[in-house]
């Protein structure tokens, strides 16, 4: 798995350059430079995937056996979660599909249902509040309409 993991790496420290370039091709927003523009996520998640992509090149894990089918499974059940989550929230809204996407995969992460409940709203409140209060970036309301 090192050579494996050491390519996945390159490919993928070549997607963050490519994502954080493109990302500062945004135009200007109306008005003039502001401090948290339509580039400031996509430039922080470029230079997050570029740190990752440089730590699995610079210390690939050891040599493995393959997972069972069984957790290929639990992938695509994650992947599909997460695309419902992506074509909801401009219906639902993002504080109550945060919520249920986050609670879900807390409770696959091992929580319990209690928990993971309780973790889903507070995380889609918290980031609800960050993003439209604190960095003024609007998320859809959805059936909420605040």
């Amino acid at each position: 798995m090192r050579i494996n993991d050491r390519v996945f790496g390159m490919l993928m420290l070549i997607l963050a350059v490519t994502y954080g370039y493109q990302a500062t091709l945004f135009p200007v927003p109306f008005g003039g430079q502001e401090s948290v523009g339509p580039e400031t996520f996509p430039i922080m998640l470029s230079v997050l995937l570029g740190i990752g992509s440089l730590y699995m090149m610079i210390k690939p894990d050891e040599d493995t056996k393959w997972p069972p089918l069984t957790m290929l499974l639990e992938l695509v059940l994650v992947c599909g979660v997460l695309v419902a989550f992506a074509w909801s929230i401009e219906y639902v809204g993002f504080i109550i599909s945060a919520a249920f996407t986050v609670a879900f995969l807390s409770w696959r992460m091992g929580a319990t249902i209690a928990k993971s409940s309780i973790t889903g709203a507070v995380t889609s409140l918290v980031i609800f509040v960050l993003f439209n209060k604190v960095l003024e970036l609007a998320l859809p309301s959805g059936i909420l309409g605040f």
